[in-house]
């Protein structure tokens, strides 16, 4: 019998397509966003729902429990940026400008759970690109809140009741492409601020990378530039500080099963130099049963112990889900004592 062979190039190329049409699917095509034909922002009702997956003992990624998330309201969902205040309580920004505070009791309970628009300059309505919230970082003794966003190349100082910008300012030029711009964000224990690009500069020492001595949201502040080489774990997706002070960095990367893939990794500051590149060391992959697109990430340390939340975004298609998932990190690598004396 007669067999027809695809070829190595043919298939390659289905595979692109194929990743091709995820993105479009995920991107500001019409019908893509069809769970906002009917607004409904008045509910703050948030009900949680716990996800069957046994914990993990092996790895430095090791899973500890983790819920999905839905309500009425049907702005709630699409988050790109995550905060943990401790004692259960979560801040989430999610692309379509609006915002979600909650409280997620030990027995999946939810109280005080707040959604509403984040604030914007100007009047209404809002352009898209005042609503693309990509990353934040939050200072626990003020609430006040960084955020990051995507379409404008900006950064917002907002006050912690999420009521009014305090200041804002461009990143630095050259500007990164509107739909590869800044992705994540972090806030270092020295008081620096990291920002990083989603895919900005195609580069071959990486993707381009910011680090502030001062307030990124205050006009003229300069930042260093340097580049980040993923060494194929994917685009970053968005970074949180870890108690050694170093950063955690969580990536995404498409593919066929899963469709998403997250790889979280981490890397030191202390090997950024002007111009220069760093890299990370993987730590961990999410479990294929718990495979979504997560873009929001946040550290908490309890007794001593360092965990990682991430939360997805579901793009508010039908076929995903807002998860809010809990690992602890495990075992990670021992900080270089080279790196430890840069950092002072």
């Amino acid at each position: 019998m007669h067999r027809t062979s695809v070829s190595p190039y043919r298939a390659a190329m289905r595979r692109l397509l194929f990743v091709a049409l995820i993105f479009a699917v995920l991107g500001p095509m019409p019908g893509a966003d069809q769970r906002l034909t009917r607004v409904d922002e008045h509910s703050q009702r948030v009900t949680a729902h716990a996800l069957r997956y046994p914990a993990e003992g092996r790895g430095m990624l090791r899973f500890v429990r983790g819920w999905r998330l839905d309500s009425p309201n049907q702005v709630f969902g699409g988050f790109s940026a995550l905060a943990t205040l401790g004692g259960g309580r979560f801040e989430m920004i999610g692309d379509s400008g609006y915002g979600t505070r909650l409280t997620l009791h030990d027995d999946g309970r939810v109280s005080g759970a707040r959604i509403g628009l984040m604030p914007a300059p100007g009047k209404h309505p809002r352009r898209k690109s005042q609503s693309d919230f990509e990353a934040m970082a939050v200072d626990p003794a003020t609430g006040t809140t960084w955020v990051a966003l995507e379409g404008l190349n900006q950064v917002w100082r907002i006050d912690a009741g999420w009521t009014r910008i305090e200041s804002r300012a461009a990143l630095p030029h050259p500007r990164w492409p509107g739909n590869r711009g800044p992705e994540a964000m972090a806030r270092l224990a020295d008081g620096r601020t990291l920002i990083m690009s989603e895919d900005a500069d195609d580069d071959p020492r990486g993707r381009e990378a910011l680090i502030f001595a001062g307030d990124p949201a205050v006009p003229g502040t300069r930042g260093v530039r340097f580049f980040y080489d993923s060494q194929g774990k994917g685009r970053v997706s968005d970074a949180a500080p870890l108690p050694d002070g170093r950063v955690l960095i969580v990536h995404r990367r498409l593919g066929l099963r899963p469709v998403f893939t997250t790889i979280l990794a981490i890397a030191d500051p202390a090997d950024i130099r002007p111009g220069g590149v760093i890299r990370s060391q993987t730590i961990g992959t999410v479990p294929l049963p718990l495979a979504e697109n997560y873009e929001g990430a946040a550290i908490e340390v309890r007794g001593g112990r360092t965990f990682v939340w991430l939360v997805s975004d579901d793009n508010f298609n039908s076929w995903q889900r807002s998860l809010l998932v809990e690992f602890e990190l495990v075992g990670l690598p021992p900080r270089r004592v080279d790196s430890k004396k840069a950092a002072r």
